[in-house]
């Protein structure tokens, strides 16, 4: 365990110690963006009926931000170690594959954690919030985090430079993550697209972290649950034998 936790202990004071950039920023980012988009759509989108614009707005914003920075953690961090040529130190080092992961991951999830709750605190001012399932936001912030720290592992096994992992982020990440149902419901959405986004799976997490606040969504948050976890199980499962066979680490 002690392996385990320098590792983790790193990797949380690699995002710490430039907290104005790895957590300050990407807070007042969504604030800009729940200040643009409700003041346009404020006053002519109602959303499942009753729902104000700003009000449902927010879920998504805190969502998207925890699985934007949750990536950006843990492919940041191996991408860096690998360019920089300081991964031979880890890999030297008698930590088993097993903790490597699991201290990326958690030190992701808990970035995401973090920035998620101030993108919250700061947008309560703008609009009243509900929570009336607080079980299933923290089941989603959670699992949405960890789930993106794991893809991050993996873009950062596999990239070998920055623009790559940029690549990867820009035409996949950032896609997934816009077209996901954070700034609409997708029952506003043509019959064809509506079922084009149930292909796509960071709307079930937006979906269902929704839900937590609401008590409404566009799914069943027991379909997001579990569409949410079997990708969780296949990338960790992914991750792990990659680590195992030391990809593009032990050349």
């Amino acid at each position: 365990m002690t392996a385990f936790l320098t590792l983790l202990n790193k990797e949380l004071l690699r995002f710490w110690k430039v907290g104005f950039q790895t957590l300050a920023a990407p807070v007042i980012t969504a604030m800009l963006y729940l200040l643009i988009f409700s003041h346009v759509l404020e006053d002519h989108v109602r959303v499942y009926g009753t729902l104000r614009y700003t009000t449902f707005l927010v879920p998504g914003l805190v969502m998207m931000s925890i699985l934007q920075n949750s990536f950006a953690n843990a492919s940041s961090s191996l991408i860096q170690s690998k360019v920089m040529g300081s991964i031979v130190f880890i890999l030297l080092s008698p930590v088993s594959y097993g903790a490597f992961f699991a201290a990326y991951v958690i030190a992701a999830a808990l970035r995401g954690a973090m920035v998620g709750i101030g993108v919250l605190l700061v947008t309560l001012w703008f609009a009243p919030m509900q929570f009336t399932h607080p079980l299933w936001i923290l089941v989603f912030a959670l699992l949405g985090g960890a789930l993106l720290g794991t893809l991050g592992v993996l873009a950062g096994l596999w990239a070998d430079k920055f623009d790559q992992l940029a690549a990867f982020q820009n035409f996949l990440i950032m896609p997934l993550t816009f077209l996901s149902g954070v700034f609409y419901s997708i029952h506003s959405l043509p019959p064809f697209w509506q079922g084009v986004s149930h292909y796509n799976p960071v709307f079930y997490l937006i979906d269902g972290f929704r839900y937590g606040f609401f008590g409404l969504s566009d799914v069943s948050p027991w379909q997001s649950l579990a569409v949410a976890s079997s990708g969780f199980v296949l990338m960790t499962a992914l991750s792990l034998e990659l680590l195992r066979r030391g990809y593009k680490l032990r050349t």
